[in-house]
C-alpha cells in the first residue's frame, strides 16, 4: 500500500466510442409499453419511443469528448486507500483560507453532477458570491464507481467508505474539514458524521435519512404527504433497489452487455426522481442525461455499482449525530423529513430548509439553489 496521490486523466480509447456506436446501431428493440396513451405512459417503465429517441441522439449526435474535456478541465487524481485505488477531483479555491469538504455522489449518479456547482462553489468572488463562502471540493468516485476501483472482495459498504473518505482527506492534508452529499453520498455523509469527527468541521446533506416519529394522525400536511409520496416509491420505484440489493450480478450481465438497457435502468430513475412535468429532458437536456450514463458505460460498472446495494442497503444506520448539520429538503426529493423529524436524529441541526423546486439530483438539476443551500449550512460550521 502507498500513500503516493497520482494524477489521473480521462482518455477514452476511440474504440470504445466506436463499439458504443455500433451496439446502439444493433439494438434488438421490445415492444412498445401497453400503457402508450394512458395519463402515465411510464408506468411500466421508460417508453419505446422515448428510449428509442435518447438511443438515436446518443449514436448519431452525442459528443463524449465535450464533457471528458470539461472533466479533464479540473485536477483529477487516484490515490490507494484500504486496498482500493479511489479516483476523485481535487479543485482547490483561490482562497487559502477556504472550508474543505468532501463531497460524495449516489446511484445512478456520479461526479459528473457536480459539474455545475464546482465553479461557484470554490470561488465565489468569480461567479458573484462571497470570498468568505470558499470551499476546497474533493468529489470522490465511489468505490465500484466511475474510475474508481472496483472491489473484489465483499466488505465495502457505507461504513467502510465513510472511513476511506476521512483518510483521504488527512492525506490531503485537511485536518478540518466539512462533508456533503445525497442517495448513497448522505448516507457516506451521515457515517462521517457519526463514526469520524476528529477533524470534521459538520456535515450537509440533501437527503438526510431519519425515522419518522410521529404518529399518522398527528403529522402535519406535509409530513403526512412525504410519507405517502414515500409509500409510492415502496409500491412502484423501488424494484431496482430489490433487485440491486440481492442479485446485483445478475442484473449487471444485460446492462454491461447493452448500452440501451444501462441508459434504460439510469434515465427511468432520472424521471421519476428529478422535479420535470413528465419527462427528465424537462430538466436536463439529453446530452447531460447520457453524460451521467456514459460513466457507468465506459467504466462497465453497471454491476460493482450495484453491489453497494447488496452491502449497505438492509443495513441502514440510523445512530444519532451530534455533530453541527445542515439539511436541504427538494420537493421531489424520494424521501422528505420534516424539522421535528430531522432533530431527532441530529443534536446540532444548524441549517434546515424546504426548497420549492428540485428533486433529487440537486447540483444536477438546480445548481444556483444548491450552491446557495450548502454555503448557508457551512456558514454555521466555520
Amino acid at each position: 500500500m502507498t500513500d503516493e496521490i497520482l494524477p489521473f486523466t480521462i482518455d477514452t480509447p476511440e474504440d470504445q466510442l466506436e463499439d458504443l456506436r455500433r451496439r446502439l446501431h444493433h439494438t434488438r428493440w421490445p415492444e412498445a409499453e401497453t400503457v402508450a396513451g394512458t395519463d402515465d405512459p411510464w408506468k411500466q417503465g421508460i417508453p419505446l419511443h422515448v428510449t428509442q429517441e435518447l438511443a438515436r441522439h446518443w449514436a448519431e449526435s452525442y459528443d463524449w469528448r465535450r464533457v471528458e474535456g470539461v472533466l479533464n478541465s479540473h485536477p483529477q487524481f487516484r490515490t490507494e486507500i484500504d486496498g482500493l485505488d479511489i479516483h476523485f477531483l481535487h479543485v482547490r479555491s483561490p482562497q487559502e483560507d477556504a472550508l474543505p469538504v468532501v463531497m460524495t455522489h449516489g446511484w445512478p449518479g456520479s461526479v459528473v453532477e457536480f459539474l455545475k456547482v464546482i465553479g461557484p462553489l470554490t470561488d465565489p468572488a468569480a461567479h458573484g458570491g462571497d470570498p468568505a463562502d470558499a470551499f476546497h471540493l474533493v468529489i470522490p468516485s465511489l468505490p465500484g464507481y466511475g474510475w474508481s476501483d472496483k472491489p473484489v472482495h465483499t466488505g465495502w459498504g457505507i461504513p467502510r467508505i465513510a472511513a476511506a473518505w476521512e483518510q483521504l482527506m488527512l492525506r490531503l492534508g485537511y485536518d478540518r474539514f466539512g462533508a456533503q452529499g445525497g442517495d448513497w453520498g448522505s448516507m457516506v455523509t451521515a457515517a462521517i458524521g457519526s463514526r469520524h469527527t476528529a477533524h470534521l468541521a459538520g456535515i450537509h446533506m440533501n437527503m438526510p435519512i431519519v425515522i419518522p416519529l410521529t404518529p399518522p394522525e398527528e403529522m402535519t400536511g406535509p409530513e403526512a404527504a412525504a410519507v405517502a409520496s414515500f409509500t409510492h416509491y415502496q409500491k412502484w420505484e423501488a424494484g431496482y433497489s430489490t433487485q440491486q440489493s440481492t442479485r446485483p450480478q445478475t442484473v449487471g450481465y444485460g446492462l454491461a452487455d447493452s448500452p440501451v438497457g444501462q441508459m434504460a435502468w439510469i434515465v427511468e430513475k432520472f424521471r421519476a426522481w428529478t422535479d420535470n412535468d413528465g419527462d427528465p429532458r424537462d430538466v436536463l437536456s439529453a446530452d447531460e442525461l447520457l453524460d451521467n450514463v456514459m460513466v457507468y458505460w465506459l467504466t462497465n460498472s453497471a454491476a460493482s455499482s450495484a453491489r453497494l446495494y447488496w452491502e449497505s442497503f438492509k443495513d441502514i444506520d440510523l445512530a444519532t449525530i451530534d455533530v453541527p448539520v445542515g439539511c436541504s429538503i427538494f420537493p421531489h426529493e424520494i424521501f422528505r423529513t420534516s424539522r421535528r423529524w430531522a432533530e431527532g436524529r441530529f443534536t446540532d441541526l444548524r441549517h434546515f430548509n424546504e426548497l420549492d423546486r428540485g428533486g433529487h439530483f440537486a447540483a444536477f438539476e438546480q445548481p444556483g439553489l444548491f450552491v446557495k443551500e450548502v454555503r448557508d449550512a457551512f456558514r454555521t460550521m466555520r
